[in-house]
């Protein structure tokens, strides 16, 4: 079992764009949803997919089992997901000794961009890019998971214009 420990900001500005390392395409839906746990299928550059359960209700820290799955049986269970399906391209930034994950959704969450940090111990304090805006890590409105199964476009993309 992994555990899964991140913190997760909205991003304020386009400086970022000139330290990215890679890039890759993510479609991803539920095909289970609650509270505390999650069933997800990622296709990835439409070359590979993956299914993923996370298990924990604290929006810093969940346990996190992931496996590959044949791309045919992900087309399958994302036909058949909830509520919405998230598209979004994933750019990986180094700063100060740590990874960044930019999501710059596409789709129905257009306009949204969302930055991650994963790290390997919970009370870790990475150094924050000057590039970052407002924390949004226990924000259930930012988790993948309630983008995907909640409508949530227009109670987001006005809250980013305030």
């Amino acid at each position: 079992m992994a555990k899964e420990i991140e913190r997760k900001f909205l991003v304020a500005h386009e400086e970022w764009r000139d330290k990215v390392t890679s890039s890759r395409s993510f479609r991803q839906a539920y095909v289970a949803s609650m509270d505390d746990r999650s069933v997800r299928v990622r296709i990835v550059d439409d070359r590979k997919a993956t299914l993923t359960i996370k298990i924990g209700a604290s929006a810093l820290v969940r346990d996190e089992y992931e496996y590959a799955i044949p791309l045919t049986d992900a087309d399958e269970l994302m036909a058949s997901a909830l509520g919405i399906v998230i598209e979004k391209t994933r750019h990986t930034v180094e700063h100060a000794g740590f990874t960044w994950e930019i999501d710059v959704f596409q789709g129905h969450y257009a306009g949204l961009v969302v930055a991650e940090v994963e790290m390997d111990d919970e009370n870790a304090q990475p150094a924050l890019p000057e590039w970052l805006g407002q924390e949004v890590t226990g924000d259930h409105r930012f988790s993948n998971q309630s983008l995907a199964t909640q409508n949530l476009r227009k109670e987001l993309l006005n809250a980013l214009q305030d």
